[in-house]
């Protein structure tokens, strides 16, 4: 069970010289011994191809939804996605980046003008592209911006990052153990997906329908 899979994103190679970890690291699962691999929110859907052992992802969606229908349900708001990477989640903002750990809001696609809005994504890592988008968002009329992050990498900075942006509150799951920084953030919430991991363990023991969890 691997809810952070590591060097997600090393799953092409961009340039020359450059590994595709995430490959070596998927056969450094399997010549462990391990005859299936349950993931969460992988980066790149296409590193389930990398095992030659059944792989599950499962997606982090449905309790970052039932949360949000808690809080906001009642309120007007519109799902957005912080890159263009991520549109097949939630288009609304597009953007380019320009190298590895930088990123720059580029426009708004839609209007987002008194709205609360919803930043998805799957990896806040030094947390640029995200107190990027939610400036860009309240610049253009947005009541609010709250992002929710399946995995929160949190590297370097990125704690002070988020507690000194425009972001209302960032969500993270804890498919990644929290760090004190993180704990002690008045900006930032944990979600557990333990009862969703857990319910995937007992279907894949009993052999029922996995599938279904991505309802």
């Amino acid at each position: 069970v691997v809810p952070y899979f590591g060097y997600a994103r090393q799953d092409r190679k961009p340039g020359p010289r450059t590994p595709i970890s995430a490959k070596l690291v998927a056969n450094l699962i399997t010549e462990a011994g391990a005859d299936r691999v349950l993931a969460v929110d992988l980066h790149a859907g296409q590193i389930q191809g990398f095992f030659d052992i059944p792989t599950d992802n499962l997606f982090a969606a449905p309790v970052m939804a039932a949360d949000i229908q808690a809080r906001y349900g009642d309120q007007d708001l519109m799902v957005v996605s912080p890159d263009v990477g991520g549109v097949v989640r939630a288009r609304a903002l597009a953007k380019r980046r320009p190298k590895a750990g930088e990123s720059e809001v580029m426009n708004i696609i839609g209007d987002v003008s008194g709205r609360h809005c919803i930043l998805i994504d799957d990896i806040i890592d030094s947390g640029g592209t995200l107190c990027n988008a939610a400036q860009a968002l309240l610049d253009q009329g947005a009541k609010s911006v709250t992002a929710y992050i399946t995995h929160g990498v949190l590297s370097g900075g990125a704690v002070a990052r988020v507690d000194g942006s425009a972001l209302e509150e960032l969500v993270i799951t804890d498919s990644i153990r929290p760090t004190d920084d993180a704990k002690d953030s008045q900006r930032i919430r944990i979600l557990t997906i333990a009862p969703l991991i857990g319910e995937a363990v007992r279907r894949i023991a009993d052999e029922s329908s996995v599938s279904s969890l991505f309802d």
